[in-house]
């Protein structure tokens, strides 16, 4: 979720966030979800809601800054709401968002598909180019079909729609088990590597 709201908060100011995950069994861990608990279900609240509040807490870091002599979380709102669905990989994630500034629908989208950050400029190997995908299908993204693009690093966005509670709404998708773990640390690794902080 973090990458959008960064292209978008950067360009507009976000002021609050509302979503709403459809987490892949993969993200569970090894055994995972017992399958009798997961098949024809859903199960909400994941790890009695420690995964909502996480999702309420860590992308104001992400998203913060420096401020003199301390680290400032970032300002924004967040409600999460999780849940456990019965795909294998791939967490889907249904977003609602309050802008600072004016925008449009395709102005948004516009500012997701020229966002850039400074990894790629290193031109790290697992880096995605571009790391956000845009899907203009109002079905898009879905797990099968999306969660393989940019070998598994890129992050997948549906169409942005006006929402009539906040601002806009929209879909995104990625790979948990890459982008969210095994591909992330290796990028990671290749930042470091890159950065001359491991030899």
């Amino acid at each position: 979720m973090v990458i959008p709201m960064a292209a978008i908060d950067r360009t507009f100011g976000l002021e609050a966030i509302h979503v709403v995950t459809m987490q892949a069994i993969s993200g569970a861990g090894y055994p995972g979800v017992a399958s009798l608990d997961i098949l024809d279900n859903v199960i909400p609240a994941i790890d009695g809601n420690g995964e909502e509040k996480k999702l309420e807490t860590e992308p104001l870091k992400i998203l913060g800054r420096w401020a003199s002599d301390r680290f400032e979380d970032a300002s924004i709102r967040i409600s999460a709401l999780t849940h456990r669905v019965n795909v294998r990989d791939g967490h889907l994630e249904a977003v609602s968002v309050k802008l600072r500034t004016k925008a449009t629908a395709l102005q948004i989208e516009d500012a997701m598909r020229h966002f850039t950050s400074p990894i790629d400029e290193l031109s790290l190997p697992t880096a995605p180019r571009p790391v956000m995908l845009l899907e203009s299908h109002a079905q898009r993204p879905q797990p099968r079909l999306d969660r393989d693009r940019g070998r598994g690093m890129a992050v997948v966005v549906g169409p942005v729609a006006p929402c009539p509670v906040l601002d806009f709404k929209f879909r995104i998708l990625s790979h948990n088990t890459i982008r969210g773990a095994a591909g992330a640390a290796i990028l990671n690794a290749e930042l470091l590597y890159r950065k001359g902080l491991i030899g």
